[in-house]
């Protein structure tokens, strides 16, 4: 497709490839590496990115829905995809179609599998699913009290597998939080063996994990009861550490861009933008962006935010009003409408990277990328 208006977001098939392989390299050769794309590939694209990602072998995805994977059961016929959120009345039967693997952990999730497997003539041991146990996260997953009515579903004839049992560690940087939902795992595990299944893997740990190498007590379960390790590594595959600071092993993917569409001169004393926020306190030239908070650009970076022009900073002037910014090219004379200028990414000697931008907003670089809107044009480069 075609776009016209000068906003743009550049993602590197180069730099997203040589992430996975890095990542891949960490987690060893005795784990599976599962990796999340879920929420458009966070704000990168989902097809695109998971074309590029199976290209250099990735078997195994994780998207949040249903709807989401079977969107990329349409490029990735042979990968395996996890709904990682469940499903809900209705999905059942797409699951079956499309060959898809939901994560359970209420009795009714394992009923609408059954129900749709009965309808399909769906046999024995033929729909795999993965168990989540909640070790602390409060948010998904069944308790440990929850276990034996749920285990009981995988008896013999069910339609059900038990393939993995999986985990969400709330706090990857704090070992002792992380040793503390560690304990609750191994219980839970335990129980599962000792009602005789067999999980394939032991699903526990993300990006931080992969970077920190802080795999062993997970993975000495797994080899304890025959299982393989799987990491599932989000945010790290996009170039940027979950603790935010700079990883070396890492590249930033996404570049976000746009053009200047004109430019004006103000005097001293002239306000400029919505509320009057930004007043000129000498001679100022002011260079208009075609770019907003509906392009995914928060109204925090108002008066506060920077972008790079020719290869220098340029500080934001005023709101950041729905479509359009403002941004102050006084010290950079030679300036000048048709320019390119980067949101997010490099330019000359500078960089402005995700990271920079949530902690200018007060907020985390996983939502500063997944908030790119829609509008935006993803335009995949070497």
């Amino acid at each position: 497709m075609t776009f016209t208006r000068p906003i743009w977001a550049e993602v590197s098939r180069a730099k997203l490839a040589q992430n996975y392989r890095r990542l891949r390299a960490l987690a060893g050769a005795d784990a599976e590496l599962m990796a999340i794309i879920k929420a458009n590939a966070y704000g990168h694209g989902l097809l695109d990115c998971a074309r590029v990602l199976v290209a250099e072998g990735a078997r195994w995805f994780g998207v949040t829905c249903v709807e989401e994977a079977v969107a990329l059961r349409g490029v990735c016929q042979e990968a395996r995809i996890l709904a990682l959120s469940g499903l809900w009345p209705g999905e059942a039967d797409a699951i079956l179609e499309h060959r898809l693997t939901p994560s359970v952990w209420t009795e009714a999730h394992l009923n609408l599998l059954e129900e749709a497997a009965r309808r399909r003539g769906t046999g024995a041991g033929e729909l795999p699913v993965h168990l989540e146990i909640d070790t602390g996260m409060s948010r998904q997953g069944a308790q440990i009290g929850a276990l034996p009515a749920l285990l009981a579903r995988f008896g013999a004839g069910s339609c059900l597998r038990l393939e993995a049992t999986m985990t969400h560690f709330h706090s990857p940087q704090d070992p002792q939080a992380t040793a503390r939902q560690m304990q609750g795992f191994a219980q839970a595990v335990e129980q599962i063996v000792i009602d005789g299944l067999q999980p394939e893997f032991l699903s526990a740990g993300s990006s931080a994990d992969v970077l920190e190498q802080t795999s062993t007590p997970v993975s000495d379960l797994a080899r304890r009861i025959g299982a393989r390790r799987m990491l599932r590594t989000g945010l790290a595959l996009y170039g940027y550490a979950p603790d935010g600071k700079v990883n070396s092993a890492l590249e930033p993917v996404l570049a976000c861009k746009a053009r200047i569409t004109s430019l004006c001169r103000i005097e001293p004393g002239t306000s400029a933008g919505y509320g009057a926020t930004f007043t000129a306190s000498r001679q100022t030239r002011l260079a208009l962006l075609p770019v907003g908070y509906a392009d995914g650009f928060s109204r925090l970076l108002s008066n506060r935010g920077w972008v790079l022009v020719r290869g220098k900073r340029a500080p934001m002037a005023g709101r950041v009003s729905m479509d359009q910014i403002m941004v102050d090219v006084t010290d950079i004379p030679d300036a000048a409408a048709g320019d390119e200028v980067v949101l997010i990414g490099s330019q000359g000697g500078e960089r402005i990277s995700a990271q920079q931008i949530a902690e200018w907003t007060g907020t985390i670089a996983y939502e500063v990328l997944c908030a790119i809107a829609p509008r935006v044009p993803r335009v995949m480069v070497e």
